[in-house]
């Protein structure tokens, strides 16, 4: 029996690894592009420094359940690298989870690289793996975008 409980995915972004590196620290792009279909996302708190932290609620938008959830962030390397800790509020769902954000440059864009480890064994790894993949192409639609400013 496997007691690996990771998610590892992978995506190439068209826009540069600085444009996707802020839109992992940013509140109002987090807000926008993280959570899953059929899911809001609240971001109640983001200090994006080293030792800094996060809080966070999906809200199914159907029943209006919330799952908060909250960490530290270990590591940030601008435009390269983000190490951050995550930890459901539900004591069901209680283990310490990491998630390692990996941007490389490639030539038609950026390379992402996501690692999540740690995830509890109530969560069906399918199913975290299925939340990224909806919650990816809205990250490609905010970033990839060349959008003029002004009129």
């Amino acid at each position: 029996m496997s007691t690996d409980r990771s998610v590892r995915l992978h995506r190439i972004l068209r826009a540069p690894p600085e444009r996707v590196y802020r839109a992992f620290l940013e509140p109002d792009a987090i807000a926008k592009w993280n959570a899953p279909h059929g899911f809001t996302a609240v971001v109640h708190e983001m200090d994006a420094r080293v030792g800094g932290g996060y809080r966070i609620s999906f809200i199914n938008f159907a029943t209006g359940t919330r799952h908060d959830f909250g960490g530290a962030y270990r590591e940030l390397v601008p435009g390269q690298r983000i190490v951050v800790s995550d930890r459901f509020d539900d004591p069901a769902l209680d283990d310490d989870m990491t998630l390692t954000i990996t941007l490389e440059p490639v030539p038609c864009g950026t390379a992402l690289h996501i690692l999540q480890d740690g995830l509890p064994p109530a969560i069906p790894l399918e199913l975290c793996t299925l939340g990224w993949q909806e919650s990816l192409p809205l990250l490609a639609y905010l970033v990839e975008p060349e959008v003029p400013d002004g009129g």
